[in-house]
């Protein structure tokens, strides 16, 4: 056993000295693919990390200690009714607006808390796929018929691949449900009400600290109005955050304050929105660290850190793998990968099975952040890519992405996330073979 564990540790060694030594550094190529790796990363760091994951973190730390484990399998588990658990995880993408990576530790926490594996899978597809900003985006841009397409066949697949996974694995989802059936009710540490809404306000300035800019020439009209103001709505949420921390979590009421009063001073002092967010997350984390009068305020802030330290590292080695095989695309930048956008482009045209069952493979591989899917089909479409593969694209990139691909593995092993993923690029390939032919 310990010669079999040197040589693999040889061999590993001997690949990276390989792999180093021949690097192409003089291939102009390979220089723009270690171009697109590093600038994916980089804005990966400056507008997802903060802004999306860092709260997304401490919603999934609510769920993990604010939720107990009956409330979850009340409406998720073996008690709840199926119409109801796959109606509520169908479509939850339209009250949380995230993208393949926010809607991990969320997933995460209602899997670890007793959800079924079915209507947890359907949350987890749902989260990013019937964002409702992306939706009306897609049907402004790309037509009425790719947007209806859109949230009519990601509810399907949701619902659809959930029920799936659940009959693949219904024997460890029968013996699931024989534990959860004798699960005593717990009675909750405080009112659903109460929980209920110092999550959704946690919510609420996740969508409006990310709400996205309306497309290029729109001026006017509400979504404009919510995307101008978007940090004075995200202000007046962080305002009814600061009042459930005294009221629901009972915290000093004294240390909010000071936190608050910091917040708007960083605010102030820096022009950058990603400061005054720092500075909120911080003080809240030292805040409810420090508190003794409830241990559910430091495990919310443990927990949250939990998720964060399972799940950083893997969406980091994710999203640089990404960046290097497929490029970064985002805003107005488009820096190709090792493998040429035009080889993309080119393999998408028309309404084969190839060509959906491609679009559907790369859509499901590249991390696509929330709204930038719309502008880079927009581009693939001009350059011949035909509106069968669109769709596929459409209904597999959202939702998955090879950083989101690792996490999910860390959650529920490598079978499952395979199933998964093959199960999201078939039904992404036939819908996008049937829109095509319409």
């Amino acid at each position: 056993m310990g010669w079999k564990k040197e040589i693999k540790t040889l061999l590993w060694i001997g690949a990276v000295f390989i792999g180093v030594y021949f690097l192409p550094l003089e291939s102009k190529h390979f220089a723009t693919a270690l171009a697109a790796t590093l600038d994916l990363a980089k804005w990966y760091a400056r507008e997802h990390v903060i802004l999306c994951l860092l709260p997304a973190f401490f919603i999934a730390g609510v769920i993990s200690v604010f939720v107990s484990q009956g409330a979850v399998m009340k409406y998720f588990g073996a008690k709840a009714k199926k119409w109801l658990a796959y109606t509520i995880a169908s479509l939850s993408g339209t009250i949380l607006a995230v993208c393949s990576c926010t809607i991990l530790p969320l997933f995460s926490s209602i899997h670890k808390r007793g959800a079924g594996l079915g209507p947890a899978i359907a949350f987890l597809y749902s989260g990013p796929a019937i964002n409702i900003l992306a939706i009306i985006l897609t049907a402004r841009i790309l037509g009425f018929e790719m947007g209806l397409a859109r949230i009519i066949g990601a509810v399907v697949f949701a619902i659809v691949i959930g029920s799936a996974m659940s009959l693949i694995y219904r024997k460890e989802e029968k013996t699931k449900r024989e534990e959860q059936i004798n699960f005593p009710d717990v009675e909750e540490k405080r009112p659903m009400w109460k929980t209920a809404f110092h999550f959704f306000v946690l919510v609420l300035i996740l969508v409006f600290a990310n709400w996205g800019k309306p497309a290029e020439g729109v001026s006017s009209g509400s979504w404009y109005w919510l995307w101008a103001n978007k940090w004075l709505i995200t202000g007046g949420f962080a305002l009814l955050l600061s009042f459930s921390l005294i009221y629901i979590l009972k915290l000093q009421w004294m240390q909010v304050l000071i936190l608050i009063l910091l917040t708007i001073t960083s605010g102030f002092l820096f022009t950058s929105p990603l400061i005054p967010v720092l500075v909120a997350m911080a003080g809240l984390s030292i805040i409810t660290l420090l508190d003794k009068n409830d241990v559910d305020n430091r495990e919310w802030t443990l927990a949250s850190w939990g998720f964060a330290k399972q799940i950083m590292p893997l969406l980091a080695v994710g999203v640089l793998i990404a960046g290097f095989l497929l490029g970064s695309t985002h805003d107005d930048t488009a820096i190709a990968g090792i493998i040429p956008n035009d080889w993309i482009a080119t393999l998408v045209g028309g309404n084969s099975v190839f060509s959906n069952l491609f679009a559907s493979i790369i859509g499901a591989f590249m991390y696509f952040a929330t709204l930038t899917e719309v502008p880079i089909l927009q581009g693939l479409i001009s350059a011949g890519m035909g509106k069968g593969p669109a769709l596929a694209l459409l209904l597999a990139g959202p939702s998955l992405s090879l950083p989101n691909m690792l996490v999910i593995r860390g959650v529920l092993g490598t079978q499952k996330t395979i199933v998964y993923v093959v199960l999201v690029v078939i039904m992404a390939t036939i819908s996008g073979l049937i829109f095509g032919a319409i």
